[in-house]
Parts: C-alpha cells; structure tokens; sequence
C-alpha cells in the first residue's frame, strides 16, 4: 500500500469533492470518479482517499463501487454500505450487483 502515501491533500480534496456531487439513489465506480478527477488519478487512489475518510463525514462514500457492479469493502463495511444504498432505494440482483444503466450516475452536476 505505499500508493496511499502519494495521496496529497489536495488530491483527496478533489476526490471528495466529485463524490459529493453524486446524488443520491445514484452510483458511480470508482474509475468514473478517477477519470472525472483527472491529472493521474486512478481508480485505487480513490479508494485509498475513501478510505481515509473519518466516521461522519459529508461525503457519500457509499455510492462508490466497482466497475463490475459490486461493493469492494469485505465483511461488516460492506454490509454497512449495502444497507446504506438499499436505504436510498438502490437495489441489487441475485448476484449482488447494481445495474449501472438503472442506477448509474451520469456525472453530472446534482
């Protein structure tokens, strides 16, 4: 994990700020927000900056999943995170996956 070290302020700053814009009842994968980030972000870094993020905070981690659909978190996080979506109506098929075309965030301003 020595990427995460490489993660500057300003760059989480960046992230957080896309990832609020995403609305809620709405997803996005995390190399969506990478690509609308830009300047050499990856789909990781975004992950790492998540990551970071400080119980309470304004921004709606929750609505960053992968590109296949699915939440990346094991365990307890990832429980919390799909409740966190069912709780905004978002639903999964039998395979634990989000329709993008139903669910997915355009990237556009909210």
């Amino acid at each position: 994990m020595k990427e995460a070290m490489f993660l500057d302020s300003s760059t989480s700053q960046r992230i957080f700020a896309v990832v609020r814009q995403i609305p809620a009842g709405k997803v996005a994968s995390y190399g969506q927000i990478a690509r609308i980030v830009g300047q050499a972000v990856g789909a990781r870094q975004v992950g790492y900056a998540l990551a970071s993020l400080r119980s309470g905070s304004d921004v709606p981690w929750q609505r960053v999943i992968n590109a296949q659909g699915r939440i990346s978190l094991p365990g307890v996080g990832g429980a919390i995170q799909k409740q966190l979506l069912l709780d905004e109506g978002i639903r999964f098929d039998q395979d634990d996956r989000v329709d993008f075309e139903c669910y997915g965030w355009d990237g556009s301003t909210a």
